[in-house]
Formats: structure tokens, C-alpha cells, sequence
């Protein structure tokens, strides 16, 4: 968000509470202290859509981000040996995922936000709450001038984007200065996540990736990613309700044993790689959210836009999270600069493009989760859960 708004030749002051001044490399940044952001040192994964916006309107990114040690995915590498008759289409070239570990891509994005030079970072302080005036043009509709912070002190704003994430107090903020409430919808994804980072040792290279990457045993899911600068991650998810599998694979032992039991990830720990992370990263309350901010066609307040996880937070395993909160970005600044002096036509504008363009990917992830759930609550009962074991997409089902 600093780094287009700035683009478009606006002063941007980014607010951060938790205390991360600039660090000099890419594993320094693994380092941040990011606890308002704890899915940083969990798996993460940076889809074609993203990459995509990144080679058409970020070339300069998406050139740092390869120089930092990110590396392309293209759709039809590291195929089985079995497929010998693949042949590549044009538009393959835009089915391109990139490897890079969440803290890097943060790095490089904020680094080429300071380098605009209208961009200015206050970190290890927070926001507490909006700044109100009047409504635009006599509405009874809030408009955010500002916010105020933890210390005391206030920051005057033409506009505030709220990038503040998944624990967003956006809602109870708007409802402090009097708006009509934000309506959200809410869908549990009943999976706890477990997830470790290593480094190839030396002279070590990653093993084939012909095979699969991950998979769900119903108790347990699990997949490979990998990082940037010969890093790779494990992620282990468990029902919630799985109580004593939770407390197990919180021990580092234990979880790496297990990861060295499946298909997919076992190679991975056969001794050519050492852990860079001493725990097991645990993250909880996983959420598929969406919340409007337009209500019965009207903005609940003008003069502040919300965007990523502060709008919408899906499935961690769809990998969608750093995809949609970019895009979410790159359309909020396509609003302002199509509306910067309409503050109600920008908030309308956005939604709309919110609501065209990323929200079909979250319903679609709450649907598929509906429906994986009822597939592995009647594989584990040891019921067929379509009443027709000779279709193979049972199978196939009980695979994903």
C-alpha cells in the first residue's frame, strides 16, 4: 500500500507497532521481531496472480526480489518422468509461482517503499483508534481524518488504509466514532498449524520435486515450500479439536519425526538440511472472514480503506493470504487515484473491485472446505462419503 500510494506521488507514513527497523539482508529479516504478524515464519505461498501484478506494474520488485535469492516456479517444471508428452503453451509463461520465504518478500517490498522517498516508517508504536470529522458533503456517514496512537499523539490524514491485519480492531474503532457496524461473515477452517524452517547444509541441493508436495491423511495435513536463499519450510495441520497431537508436534523432535514418516516431506529430512528456526511455530484461530465495509450500498465511514487480512482471511492451505492482500492493495490505490477527491465514489469503487475480483476466491475456498470436511469426517467414520466406491473422484477426494 506505502509503496503504490507513494507512486502516485502521495506522503505516506506507515504506523508499526511492533519495533522492526530495517535490517541489511534477507536472513537478518527472518529475524524480525513480528508478533503482530505471527504467519511470518509459517509456510507461505506466492502465487501466479501475484507474480503476474509483479512483472506488469512492479518489474523493479519482482527484479530485487529474484536478485535476493526468490526463485521462479513455472508451470510445467519438475514433472514426473512418466509425462513425457507435455508441451508448453504461451500462456503457460503466466502460471508462474515464486519461492521465497514471507520475511524476505516483506524486506524487498518495504525496501523499494523507502526508496521512493515519500514514505515514512514509525515502528514499535501502535494505533489505538480513528480520528473522526464531519461526513463528506453534510453526510451522516463518519469521515476519517486520522488516527490516534498508543502514545497520546494523533496523525492528520487525508486517507487511512488499514493494513493492520487478521487481528484488525478496525471494527471497534469505527464503532468508537459512530458507524453502522461492519458486517462480517465468519468460517472456522478447524486446522491448527505447525511449521518449521531449515537451510540445505553445504553442498547439499533440493531433492526432486516430482512427486507430490503435500497431502491429508484426514488427522493430519502436510506440505513441503520452498524458500528463498536454499531455505525450505514443513507445515503440519491438525483438527483442532485433536488435543493430544497438538501437544505432540509442538516438540521439535517430535514434529520433525513425523515429518521424516510421509511421502512428501521425508526426503526433505534425510539429513541434507538443519533447522534455521530452534521451535515449532504454532498458530491458531484460523479464519476464512470477510468483511464489508459497504453495507446496504453504503460505506460504514469514508476517508479510511482496509486492506488484506483486515478485509478477508481464507485458508492458510490455499496459500492465497499475501496474493489477495497485495491485490486487495493494488485496487485500493486503483480507487484512489481514479477518486482521490470523492471520498464516497472511492469507497464504493473499492468495494466494488473487492468484491468482483477477490471475493469468488474466498467463496470458493469456504465452499471447498465445507465439503472437505464432509468428505474426511466420512472417511474417518470408514463411511464412503459419496455412496460410490467405483467413481474414482473418492479416491482422489480422500487424497486431497
Amino acid at each position: 500500500s506505502a509503496l503504490v500510494l507513494a507512486r502516485q506521488g502521495h506522503e505516506v507514513t506507515v504506523v508499526e507497532r511492533d519495533d522492526t527497523p530495517m535490517p541489511s539482508s534477507a536472513d537478518e529479516a527472518f529475524d524480525w521481531d513480528r508478533r503482530g504478524a505471527p504467519q511470518v515464519r509459517h509456510s507461505h505461498a506466492f502465487l501466479a496472480k501475484l507474480v503476474g501484478l509483479l512483472r506488469r506494474d512492479y518489474p523493479d520488485v519482482y527484479a530485487e526480489l529474484l536478485a535476493q535469492g526468490a526463485t521462479e516456479m513455472r508451470f510445467g517444471e519438475d514433472l514426473p518422468p512418466t509425462i513425457v508428452d507435455f508441451q508448453r503453451l504461451a500462456e503457460d509463461d503466466e502460471l508462474v509461482m515464486l519461492a521465497c520465504r514471507r520475511t524476505t518478500f516483506e524486506w524487498v517490498v518495504r525496501g523499494a517503499a523507502l526508496a521512493e522517498g515519500h514514505v515514512t516508517f514509525r515502528t514499535g508504536v501502535g494505533v489505538d483508534g480513528l480520528l473522526a470529522g464531519p461526513g463528506a458533503d453534510g453526510s451522516a456517514v463518519p469521515h476519517i481524518v486520522g488516527v490516534r496512537l498508543a502514545d497520546g499523539t494523533t496523525i492528520d490524514a487525508d486517507l487511512t488504509v488499514v493494513a493492520a491485519g487478521r487481528r484488525s480492531a478496525l471494527s471497534e474503532w469505527l464503532a468508537a466514532v459512530g458507524s453502522q457496524p461492519v458486517a462480517e461473515e465468519v468460517d472456522d477452517t478447524g486446522i491448527v498449524y505447525f511449521s518449521r524452517f531449515y537451510r540445505l547444509d553445504e553442498g547439499q541441493v533440493y531433492p526432486p520435486r516430482t512427486g507430490p508436495i503435500g497431502g491429508d491423511l484426514g488427522y493430519l495435513k502436510y506440505g513441503v515450500f520452498v524458500g528463498d536463499n536454499n531455505t525450505f519450510s514443513v507445515t503440519l495441520a491438525t483438527p483442532t479439536n485433536d488435543d493430544q497431537l497438538r501437544k505432540m508436534l509442538a516438540d521439535p523432535a517430535v514434529f520433525d519425526a513425523c515429518a521424516r514418516q510421509l511421502v512428501a516431506t521425508a526426503p526433505w529430512l534425510d539429513g541434507r538440511a538443519s533447522p534455521i528456526t530452534e521451535q515449532v511455530h504454532v498458530m491458531a484461530g484460523l479464519l476464512n472472514r470477510w468483511r464489508d465495509h459497504v453495507v446496504d450500498g453504503v460505506p460504514v465511514a469514508t476517508g479510511v480503506l482496509p486492506v488484506g487480512d483486515a478485509v478477508l482471511c481464507t485458508n492458510p492451505l490455499y496459500g492465497r493470504g499475501c496474493s489477495t492482500a497485495f491485490w486487495s492493495a493494488h485496487l485500493m490505490a486503483d480507487a484512489v487515484a481514479a477518486h482521490a477527491d470523492d471520498p464516497m465514489a472511492m469507497a464504493l469503487a473499492y468495494d466494488e473491485a473487492l468484491r468482483s475480483e477477490i471475493f469468488p476466491f474466498y467463496r470458493s475456498g469456504v465452499d471447498q472446505d465445507r465439503e472437505a470436511r464432509r468428505v474426511a469426517a466420512a472417511l474417518l467414520a470408514g463411511e464412503d462419503p459419496d455412496g460410490d466406491t467405483s467413481d474414482p473422484r473418492t479416491f482422489m477426494r480422500s487424497v486431497f
